[in-house]
């Protein structure tokens, strides 16, 4: 997965719904267009569905439902999280480090 501070939305990829054993039933509409991931074209999305991200280990994480586009072609990565979830997550990335730090109720998750 890939924090993008920069993404003003949440990217799922087409090559990641089989392994989340998702199938294109299961996507909600999604009207509009993106920019910003195949160079000068814009993206027609798939549909748009609503999952429970985790982050953290078992007994210290920390979970959110996020909103994802699904991009119709492979990406490198399964998804692309933005700053709508950083937003939600109150997470702080240090891309130097690759690490995302965020708030739980027993303290502060780091890590991948």
């Amino acid at each position: 997965m890939l924090v993008d501070g920069g993404s003003s939305i949440n990217i799922l990829f087409r090559n990641s719904l089989p392994a989340l054993k998702l199938t294109p039933a299961q996507l909600k509409p999604y009207d509009a267009q993106f920019w910003g991931i195949l160079p000068e074209q814009s993206s027609v999305p798939l549909g748009q569905i609503m999952l429970l991200v985790q982050f953290g280990t078992p007994d210290h994480f920390r979970t959110e439902f996020v909103n994802f586009v699904i991009a119709d072609f492979d990406g490198t990565y399964h998804a692309i999280l933005g700053h709508p979830s950083l937003t939600k997550y109150m997470a702080v990335p240090h891309y130097s480090y690759l690490v995302l730090k965020m708030p739980t109720e027993k303290g502060v998750v780091d890590g991948p």
